[in-house]
């Protein structure tokens, strides 16, 4: 049997459990990255979400923030097609990390989303761990983790091939992606490819220009099985985009703001990724298993702005963000009811951006412009967990320790050479208790420190953002600080599943943007963006709380019907007014069940509410309410042969004009999400 890619204890925990739990595993959801290994969601004191690959085919998900849409505590911000950002109870993409096979992607991204560097297509499962999660994953986790599991290479006899094809009405979009396994003996290979090619997609409104992208991607890996516990792997990961534009970020010049503006653009961006992993699986009562893994990961961008009175670019930008990394983990499993897991990750970002802008008036001479100049961050973070059962009580509590360094040869270009180096020590913590009273009633309780040490562009970049301010850098912004309360409901029956969960949510040495004004704001931002002027800065505290639910249930047999709440607010303590995009408040309402045999059909509504939580003070005003809408997706699967399934389905069907309040856009001008669509896949094991 092939040992699974992280360090999982599925055997020996899984197992165990299932002598005295053999019903609630069987209805539980098994998750990786919640503890760090294979656990049952019913015996994990945190809130999850996992999609499978038939979950993934069924929602149409065209990219990550696509298939997680509507799924309660999670929302979308977007500037583009595929730049769509999953938000985790109101914290971005600054307070998450996202993860593929469980290695960090890391990038300091002016624009897109991050996840869009990998191919949804070949995706086995998505799973996230909503809320603080540092324990496990260091920085940048305050609102949770996103892990992104590709296939891996199987000791399974012969040639397997997995296909998949798709095609939608709305962009005219195609595409494709095949995997293949083979194994003979000691020896296993996977090989995996997907392509998409994307036009511009159609709005109720019209066609929405710039939406358009082509993307490539390959994977691979190869096992060699040393003995019946120990393997060695190695993997490889590539993908590639072209023409990608970010129609949310057309923002308008400084030189003449009632005529000219421009747009962000990738004509290329590339990401490149190789590992090298050792994996033993124990055996015995007390079985010790370990992983360790050496990686480097590449992601290359071109970064352009586009101007529309010039029909060409004034700003060109690229660069390579590389990541060395190891991580080496340890579970071993103390006592049946008892097992422990360690925990040691170091990596180094770097970054070096060649960029050129354009002069006015005439915009043809071109200088550099370099925003920093070899910039790195590296961080260093070791853990212990403790995940004990004690009869119908589990309880799960860790511990971590990180130190975080950034420095730089220069920024401004070049203007300042120093002062730029900061290192910072962070503990986390979580502590976290579930007992079962009954199957369908497991209330669990869990409390969670966690940080976020500033990003590149925090500590160097200056430039536009999001709000409508011009940032200036500080390379001595602090780490952020959270705690988290959470406090919820679980249960699960072969009817019925369900989860609730509440928290609190406090941080400080909040890291955003003061404004600054007179002649410090011309000082700090240059005299061309004094009226719109802030300096990344830390300012006091922000609290987040909401609460978010959802259930299943079997009506009758083969009939299933779903529902989700989420309710979000942030408040800014410094500016007393509501935090900067936080989502609005959501129902979704769903239907699944079999109506022909072969044949299953379903139904999911959307229904978002106004939002009117703006944060006023913060964004000068640029961030405006945002109606309410309602949306209603429709589908079929047939399962024609064994192991081939064919899906129509028709998104947005009454062709509802509406965009999320996340997306990004000067008000009034932000771009429409798609109309109704035909979408028509189909997916086959051979």
């Amino acid at each position: 049997m092939a040992l699974r890619h992280s360090p999982a204890v599925a055997l020996s925990l899984l197992s165990l459990f299932a002598t005295a739990h053999a019903d609630e595993v069987a209805l539980s959801t098994v998750n990786v990255t919640a503890k760090g290994y294979s656990s049952s969601d019913l015996e994990t004191p945190v809130s999850a979400v996992t999609l499978d690959r038939a979950e993934i085919d069924r929602r149409g998900g065209q990219n990550l923030g696509d298939a997680l849409r509507g799924e309660p505590g999670i929302a979308i911000a977007n500037d583009s097609a595929q730049g769509q950002n999953p938000i985790l109870r109101g914290l971005g993409k600054e307070s998450i990390v996202l993860l593929v096979d469980g290695m960090r992607f890391n990038s300091a991204q002016p624009a897109g989303a991050i996840a869009s560097f990998m191919s949804l297509g070949m995706a086995k499962r998505v799973e996230v761990v909503k809320g603080a999660a540092s324990v496990l994953y260091g920085t940048g986790t305050l609102g949770g983790a996103i892990n992104i599991l590709l296939p891996q290479a199987r000791f399974m006899p012969g040639i397997g091939i997995e296909a998949g094809a798709s095609f939608d009405s709305a962009s005219q979009g195609v595409r494709g992606t095949a995997v293949a396994n083979a194994s003979a003996g000691d020896h296993a290979l996977m090989l995996g490819a997907s392509l998409a090619r994307i036009d511009d997609y159609r709005s109720p409104e019209g066609k929405v220009s710039r939406t358009g992208y082509d993307s490539d991607s390959i994977i691979g890996q190869y096992r060699f099985r040393i003995d019946g516990q120990q393997q060695l792997r190695i993997s490889s990961q590539w993908h590639k985009d072209n023409d990608v534009w970010y129609p949310g970020s057309t923002k308008p010049h400084p030189t003449n703001p009632a005529a000219r503006s421009t747009t962000l653009h990738s004509p290329e961006q590339e990401r490149r990724l190789l590992e090298l992993g050792y994996a033993r699986q124990g055996a015995g009562e007390a079985p010790l298993n370990f992983d360790v893994r050496i990686y480097r990961q590449e992601m290359e961008r071109q970064i352009f702005a586009y101007a529309h009175w010039l029909n060409r670019d004034i700003v060109t930008t690229k660069v390579t963000f590389r990541t060395d990394g190891i991580d080496a983990k340890a579970d071993w499993l103390v006592h049946p009811q008892h097992l422990v897991s360690v925990g040691i990750n170091a990596w180094e970002m770097t970054g070096n951006p060649d960029r050129r802008m354009a002069a006015p008036p005439a915009f043809s001479l071109f200088s550099a412009n370099n925003p920093f100049q070899d910039g790195k961050i590296s961080a260093l973070g070791a853990y212990v967990q403790d995940d004990i059962r004690l009869g119908k009580l589990n309880v799960l509590a860790g511990v971590r320790h990180d130190t975080v360094k950034g420095d730089a040869d220069s920024m401004s270009n070049g203007m300042r050479k120093t002062g730029l180096a900061n290192e910072e020590g962070a503990l986390s913590g979580n502590l976290g208790a579930i007992v079962e009273i009954a199957p369908l009633l497991r209330p669990y309780a869990n409390y969670a420190r966690a940080f976020r040490a500033p990003g590149m562009r925090e500590r160097y970049e200056s430039g536009l953002r999001g709000d409508g301010y011009f940032y200036a850098g500080n390379p001595k912004v602090d780490a952020e600080k959270a705690d988290q309360l959470e406090l919820g409901l679980k249960g699960a029956s072969d009817k019925l599943s369900y989860q609730v969960a509440a928290y609190h949510h406090r941080i400080d040495n909040y890291i955003t943007g003061q404004i600054i004004t007179g002649a410090a704001a011309g000082a700090i931002c240059g005299a061309a963006n004094a009226a719109y002027c802030k300096q990344t800065k830390n300012l006091g505290s922000a609290t987040i709380e909401g609460i978010e639910a959802n259930a299943r249930w079997q009506a009758m047999p083969g009939q299933w019907f779903t529902a989700g709440f989420s309710k979000v607010r942030g408040t800014n303590d410094d500016l007393d007014e509501p935090l900067f995009q936080m989502p609005a408040d959501e129902i979704s309402l769903g239907w699944l069940g079999e109506t022909l045999p072969g044949v299953k059909g379903d139904f999911t509504l959307r229904l978002v509410d106004r939002q009117e939580r703006v944060a006023s003070k913060f964004t000068h005003g640029t961030e405006n309410p945002t109606p309410g809408f309602v949306t209603a997706d429709i589908g079929a699967s047939w399962r024609f042969a064994r192991n081939q399934h064919l899906r129509l389905a028709i998104k947005n069907i009454a062709d509802k004009t509406y965009y999320e309040h996340l997306t990004e856009g000067i008000s009034g001008q932000e771009i429409r999400a798609p109309g109704r669509s035909l979408q028509l896949s189909w997916r086959g094991t051979f």
